[in-house]
């Protein structure tokens, strides 16, 4: 049991550790001067924006709506009884904005793009694309890694400020039928109860949200060996790292800015 422990603990910090390693290295292929590849990596990170931001609009507005809907019909029904009324915009906001926004956008993102990318440089890998590229002396990281993770990025961010104009907006809206609040009052109240604070850390959330699926994605993708039998094997490990690392930094952010 000590030995299996051991064991599983040295493999968590490798793993960690590569991840941050090839996060490192994009990062700085982004910001090198070097010319060589600057056209083809802008137009790979335009096609991930568009697949990841713009393909992803119908399902992510859809989701922000009910959810939306449900949040704000059992606060607006339920805090009245207990003469909390004037909390709804406070509820929404911790609820919608700070928490599952970010969240829900992220989930859907590693479930739509982030298997996309895996499964892509997997193939590549199987393929032997990727050692003909490196043969050609072409950085992986720079042609493949460092788009897809500044697409990614830009495209999340985006997503979660419509996936909370939506779910708080809309929502409302729809759920109008039942609430007896004003609507320009409940705009009011969220107004007074969203802080700066409060969008820059969305904001925050999002941007790591999106380096973390990139990075995990990309680097789970390029660990495939040489069959096509790994390709799903390495899908499924990216989807639940993906998913776990994003729980945690939301944890750790969320406990950074508001625990005090």
């Amino acid at each position: 049991m000590i030995a299996w422990t051991g064991r599983k603990t040295v493999e968590g910090v490798a793993y960690a550790a590569d991840i941050l390693f090839l996060g490192f290295l994009a990062f700085k292929e982004l910001f090198s001067p070097a010319r060589r590849g600057r056209g083809e990596a802008s137009r790979i990170i335009v096609r991930q924006i568009l697949f990841t931001g713009v393909d992803a609009l119908p399902v992510v507005g859809a989701l922000a709506l009910m959810l939306g809907l449900i949040v704000i019909i059992q606060a607006g029904l339920a805090l009245p009884q207990v003469g909390a009324g004037e909390f709804l915009a406070h509820i929404v906001v911790a609820a919608l904005v700070r928490e599952l926004g970010p969240l829900l956008t992220a989930f859907i993102v590693v479930w739509r793009s982030g298997t996309a990318m895996c499964t892509e440089l997997g193939n590549m890998r199987v393929g032997q694309e990727i050692d003909a590229i490196e043969a050609m002396g072409i950085s992986v990281v720079r042609f493949l890694v460092m788009p897809r993770m500044v697409g990614t990025i830009v495209a999340l961010t985006c997503l979660t400020v419509y996936f909370d104009l939506v779910a708080i907006i809309g929502g409302f809206l729809v759920a109008k039928v039942t609430l007896t609040i004003p609507f320009l009052v409940y705009l009011e109240d969220i107004g007074r109860a969203l802080s700066v604070t409060d969008v820059l850390i969305t904001v925050v959330k999002s941007a790591l949200f999106g380096l973390v699926i990139a990075v995990i994605c990309c680097h789970h993708g390029l660990a495939v060996v040489g069959s096509t039998t790994e390709v799903p094997q390495q899908n499924a490990r990216a989807m639940l790292n993906t998913v776990a690392a994003c729980l945690v930094l939301d944890i750790l952010v969320s406990v950074g800015f508001y625990v005090r």
